[in-house]
């Protein structure tokens, strides 16, 4: 027994966002190759790293896209959440590939400041201009359904990253070229590298706990238990489980055991009154309520397999 308060995108907010994806996925791939050939003619780790970062969002844009268009499939008997948890997992995948492609940017960084060489400064100045006009331009796209949509933030944190790892690599450009700081392609690098595991830490951190199906943090379920326990007629709540599916839809689980052996007609009137506390107080908008009365088991133990 449930209710559901879902709100759902309109088909042309969701096409919208399909276009902004795709359009993401061509510059970025401009982005790499042009880096690509640049980091190897100067002999720039920077922009190489830079590169191999656009890459990685190149990867994590089409994963966020095909999460997008599974996410739309609707449910089927083999599978009833239908693909709802799509973009959940990409946000996962992507989230960890920032972290990954930080660790090697490290190692890179550490391996060239033992080895400074020099740069041809001037291609990885404009190199470095191309990469923040095209992530900027990709930025503003997605930052509006980044907002509220985890698969999308993971996606527009690439970019915003990768956009901010650009300007250090223009800056570093810049030294090179009047300075003779070729030390600092490296420092960079390792900057850069830092920024990814601290902005990826976050979101791998979020979404695993809503694959984990972990109550969400804003959620105390004690809190939760009180209040319904507060309805009349309302003797017990436990076997309690609380569970994000995704970033629509939070679910509560629960048995409850009523003073008296009510009909069907004035459970079904508790069950609203239930669904509009949650709802209203918490966020919960998917109630699946068991009804109990004179079952015998541990009833004090409020959360239990």
């Amino acid at each position: 027994m449930g209710n559901s308060h879902s709100h759902n995108h309109s088909h042309s907010h969701d096409d919208l966002k399909g276009r902004n994806l795709i359009i993401s996925i061509f510059l970025n791939i401009v982005i790499t190759v042009a880096q690509v050939i640049g980091g190897l003619l100067s002999g720039s780790l920077s922009l190489l790293s830079d590169a191999l970062h656009n890459f990685s969002d190149v990867i994590s844009l089409i994963i966020s896209y095909i999460a997008n268009r599974l996410s739309k499939r609707k449910a089927s008997l083999q599978k009833t959440f239908g693909y709802k948890r799509a973009e959940i997992l990409a946000a996962f995948i992507n989230a960890a590939t920032l972290i990954i492609v930080a660790i090697l940017l490290i190692i890179e960084a550490v391996k060239r400041f033992q080895n400074p060489q020099e740069i041809e400064s001037n291609v990885v100045i404009w190199l470095s201009l191309v990469a923040i006009l095209g992530n900027g331009f990709s930025v503003l796209l997605l930052k509006k359904d980044s907002e509220t949509n985890m698969n999308i933030k993971s996606a527009y944190l690439h970019l915003l990253t990768d956009m901010m790892a650009s300007v250090a690599v223009f800056i570093g450009g810049l030294l090179m070229k009047y300075y003779q700081m070729f030390w600092v392609d490296s420092v960079l690098t390792f900057a850069i590298a830092l920024y990814l595991i601290y902005m990826g830490y976050d979101l791998l951190k979020d979404s695993f706990k809503v694959l984990m199906l972990f109550t969400p943090d804003q959620i105390l379920v004690e809190d939760i238990v009180k209040d319904i326990q507060q309805i009349g007629a309302i003797k017990n709540v436990h076997h309690v489980h609380i569970w994000q599916l995704n970033e629509d839809e939070i679910h509560l689980e629960a048995h409850i055991d009523f003073e008296e052996n009510i009909t069907l007609s004035q459970f079904d009137v508790i069950l609203h009154d239930v669904e509009e506390m949650v709802f209203y107080n918490f966020g919960i908008n998917h109630v699946n309520i068991q009804p109990e009365y004179g079952k015998c088991g541990d009833k004090d133990v409020i959360v239990q397999d």
